[in-house]
């Protein structure tokens, strides 16, 4: 444990040294960047002055540390608020809105995955694969599109943008679950193929393995067999791709949340992007990269916890 904490706290560091070095190597500067193609000599100096940029480049790397270690991430030029508390309002809906949209996921990904591991070689599970693969190649936006087209448009079963309805002063927890329902369904056509193929192959993996032949010569039932040993060692793989896509839940998806207009931090990275709105691009950055580590260490430590014998790899 002290081991992979120690690699995390390297990973940030140098996460952090990287970005502040990519936005000095950038053409013409921070300021040239922040300010577009049409600034001129006047005006970058004049924000440079004001942002600090004038002082050496080193003194300029231990300011950056002391702004971040304070909580401090500048100001977006864009929305005229302080990157913090705009990072925050956002994040907000896109934790709601990727945690429902990932254990719903997790939940549908191991009964679809145990399925295909325990059918392996029959018909069911090349159904189960079949669409698999085509989910998982669909592009999120075309899925999202089609959403979006049956039942918003067509059926008008469902709003097909926003969080709320813009006419009602207090929309109720009612208003907001129907706004989810299509972005949540557009994420799950996309990871829940992905994840079932891993625990499906793990499962596989594991019905094959010398115990569970032992505890058939024991008379143990086979679904004792499978949910009380085979699912807690398949887990780890799943728990694995977890971790890889933990800063999802926080940062959100770019195409999905710009598809459906919600408010989240991945429609805030768009938008941010096109303003050339530089500090809340550096902030969602750090985050992102920040969230990446820490999935990583939250699920070796818990693929530790259910494989101890991965404490020792």
């Amino acid at each position: 444990m002290l081991r992979r904490l120690l690699s995390s706290a390297v990973s940030i560091f140098l996460l952090v040294t990287l970005v502040f070095f990519m936005a000095h190597l950038t053409p013409g500067g921070p300021a040239f960047s922040i300010l577009g193609q049409k600034a001129t000599p006047e005006s970058v100096a004049a924000l440079n002055a004001r942002l600090g940029l004038g002082a050496p480049l080193l003194k300029q790397y231990g300011i950056w540390w002391w702004h971040l270690l304070h909580g401090q991430l500048g100001y977006s030029y864009l929305l005229n608020r302080p990157v913090g508390a705009l990072l925050w309002d956002y994040e907000v809906n896109t934790l709601v809105f990727y945690a429902i949209a990932i254990c719903l996921s997790t939940m549908l990904a191991v009964l679809l995955g145990a399925a295909q591991g325990v059918w392996h070689g029959r018909w069911p599970a090349g159904v189960i694969g079949v669409f698999q693969l085509v989910f998982y190649a669909t592009p999120p936006f075309f899925t999202a599109a089609i959403l979006v087209l049956c039942f918003a448009v067509g059926l008008h079963w469902l709003p097909a943008s926003g969080i709320g309805n813009p006419r009602l002063a207090h929309p109720g927890i009612g208003t907001f679950a129907a706004h989810l329902v299509l972005p949540v369904i557009t994420v799950m056509l996309l990871t829940v193929p992905m994840l079932s193929r891993y625990f499906g192959e793990a499962v596989h993996e594991e019905l094959g393995k010398d115990y569970v032949r032992t505890a058939q010569a024991k008379g143990v039932g086979f679904a004792g067999i499978l949910f009380r040993h085979v699912m807690r060692n398949a887990l780890r793989p799943l728990v694995t791709m977890l971790g890889l896509s933990f800063p999802y839940i926080f940062t959100g998806g770019v195409i999905v949340e710009s598809v459906f207009n919600y408010p989240g931090l991945g429609w805030l990275l768009w938008r941010s992007a096109l303003g050339r709105d530089y500090p809340v691009l550096i902030a969602i950055v750090l985050l992102i990269g920040l969230l990446t580590v820490l999935g990583n260490l939250l699920a070796d430590l818990v693929n530790g916890w259910l494989d101890p014998r991965g404490q020792y790899e």
